[in-house]
């Protein structure tokens, strides 16, 4: 029985709760190899546990075991053993030159290496030893070039380096825990440390009831499709062959949604690949096959790359009758004018029409103001803020904090609603299908019910009640960082339900492409004497900045609706007194 106290082996009871889990929940899409490695590991001693996991939780898959040095494990070669015994770590594995080149540093390499003979084949099939020298001014690299030349095939870590006083183990069994971690948290993003990150309030969660059949997946072969899209989508970030990767993505179709949808959206990255190697056609057909956002305008603009114009034309009409989004709405308005002249189709009228639908009512939002350059560096948005900073009207940088953070303390319950394929453990910050296109529709009575304390004036008091209760908590939408009692206070009172409602109302249009583009600053004027309380919203562009696509789009929608916004352009005065307001 270890005298040490629980807490040194918190490590080891987040894992089992994590295996726990798994196996209530997944039990009938474990394999037979998983479920044996569940019930193996629960009848180890504590200590070999505990190695396991330290192992499992640090880059591997090989590791010195002089480097595995922890106080709760006081005899290391002693907890290896059943862990040999089992198969799950192993001493006499090969071992690449570039894998013992990454455990030690360029002093050990150049003992380890020291007159090291090499063997490489000849033509009769012999192998003599031949000696080279490692010169100390080499670099690593270079040292690791020379010994890969001269050195064919792997070796056990043994061979390598015979004088080793320590073992280096490597781990067998890294691949299945990494299909447990993928299992228990949906994705390979989230780790074991989001455990240890709760335990100690780092992250903390909303709590949302959800029974034992929620879960990421229903079937193994989703499993499969995840590791095998992960593992393409690792493949193309280090250089591998686009077209064979393209090939390989038509046996990895999946019924499961969000696969299908990850499955676009690399289909997606293939085609952007494409792109950077001016291998228009092969990305061309990659985008033609994906209907991850924005896939399509990518295809018109290649196909108008390939002179396809007719073709290019015909589907960016297409996506105007039925645009996937603002903003593929936006794109598609500035390329049919080009299209159309390419192909000679109503080049004028379409001119006419282009001018019309793109000359929003930004144009009149646009103000100028010069103020004195910083003594010290400082971004334009906070040096404006100061110089507009009053008691009688406060300021604030909030940029895309403010309304988000407003709907989503008002629509925190249709937000957590525990929906089916929403969450399936307890670290999520958010739904799982908050960027699927039924995101809103399958919600739309709870955000109704939400969005009702707007129309009877109860959603001042619902959200100040939900800063102060859910403080903390991580959330898609709520900035906490930026987000305090006094700014919150000041926008309840100065921003009217009516305004709200529509900032809202956009938003649940697109909740993924909506959530950005806000204007930079806020203005308050609160109510004094006879003058009601008002707001502005500001973005701030420094000399020769621009605005940015989803910018217009939300001041052009601002403007439409009457909800005050302007775009004020600041120019450095060097060292003038500033002008402007």
């Amino acid at each position: 029985m270890s005298t040490l106290p629980p807490h040194r082996f918190y490590y080891l009871h987040n894992f089992q709760r994590a295996l726990d889990w798994l196996g209530q929940r997944y039990g009938d899409l474990l394999s037979a190899q998983e479920l044996q490695f569940m019930t193996r590991f629960a009848q180890l001693p504590q200590a070999s546990q505990a190695l396991l996991v330290r192992m499992i939780m640090r880059r591997g898959p090989w590791f010195r075991a002089d480097k595995l040095v922890y106080e709760e494990i006081p005899a290391l070669a002693d907890a290896a053993q059943p862990l040999r015994q089992e198969g799950w770590i192993d001493d006499a594995q090969p071992m690449t030159a570039a894998e013992l080149f990454g455990l030690h540093t360029k002093p050990e390499l150049l003992q380890i290496l020291r007159d090291f003979p090499g063997s490489p084949v000849t033509s009769s099939g012999t192998s003599p030893a031949i000696r080279f020298t490692i010169s100390p001014s080499l670099r690593k690299s270079e040292m690791l070039a020379l010994v890969q030349s001269a050195q064919q095939g792997d070796r056990a870590y043994a061979q390598w380096h015979p004088q080793a006083a320590e073992p280096v183990w490597r781990l067998m069994v890294g691949e299945l825990c990494e299909r447990f971690r993928l299992m228990f948290f949906g994705n390979l993003c989230q780790d074991w440390s989001e455990f240890v990150l709760s335990d100690l309030g780092v992250f903390r969660y909303e709590s949302v009831a959800f029974d034992a059949g929620s879960r990421a997946f229903q079937q193994r072969c989703d499993v499969d499709v995840y590791l095998a899209l992960s593992a393409c989508r690792q493949a193309l970030d280090e250089g591998a062959d686009v077209a064979a990767l393209g090939e390989s993505l038509a046996q990895y179709q999946s019924a499961n949604p969000w696969l299908e949808k990850r499955r676009a959206k690399l289909l997606l990255q293939l085609g952007q690949a494409c792109e950077r190697t001016q291998n228009w056609a092969l990305a061309q057909s990659l985008y033609a096959r994906s209907n991850y956002p924005g896939a399509r305008h990518r295809q018109i603009r290649v196909l108008e790359r390939l002179e396809q114009f007719n073709q290019a034309l015909a589907l960016a009409e297409l996506a105007q009758s039925a645009p996937e989004s603002e903003e593929e709405a936006q794109r598609i308005a500035r390329m049919l004018p080009r299209l159309r002249r390419s192909t000679g189709v109503g080049a004028a009228q379409e001119k006419r029409r282009r001018a019309a639908a793109l000359a929003p009512a930004v144009a009149g939002l646009r103000s100028d103001v010069t103020l004195a350059l910083p003594a010290e560096p400082m971004a334009v948005e906070y040096a404006l803020r100061e110089h507009w900073q009053s008691e009688q009207a406060p300021v604030f940088y909030v940029e895309n904090a403010l309304i988000n953070s407003l709907f989503g303390l008002l629509c925190w319950p249709a937000i957590f609603a525990p929906l089916p394929g929403a969450f399936f453990h307890p670290f999520q910050s958010g739904p799982a299908d908050l960027s699927a296109p039924d995101f809103v529709p399958r919600r739309q009575a709870l955000f109704d019910a939400c969005l009702e304390a707007l129309a009877d004036g109860s959603y001042r008091r619902v959200i100040a009640q939900r800063f102060a209760e859910k403080q903390g908590l991580q959330s898609p939408f709520v900035f906490w960082g930026a987000l305090s009692e006094e700014l919150l206070a000041l926008a309840l009172d100065c921003i009217p339900a009516a305004h709200l409602q529509l900032f809202f109302a956009r938003l649940l249009q697109d909740v993924k492409g909506n959530r950005t583009g806000f204007p930079d600053l806020v203005r308050f004027w609160p109510a004094r004497e006879q003058e009601q309380p008002r707001y502005e919203l500001v973005e701030v562009k420094a000399p020769g900045d621009k605005l940015q696509d989803n910018q217009i789009r939300w001041l052009a929608y601002c403007t439409d609706h009457g909800l005050p916004v302007s775009v004020c352009h600041v120019q450095w005065g060097n060292g003038l007194p500033a002008e402007g307001a």
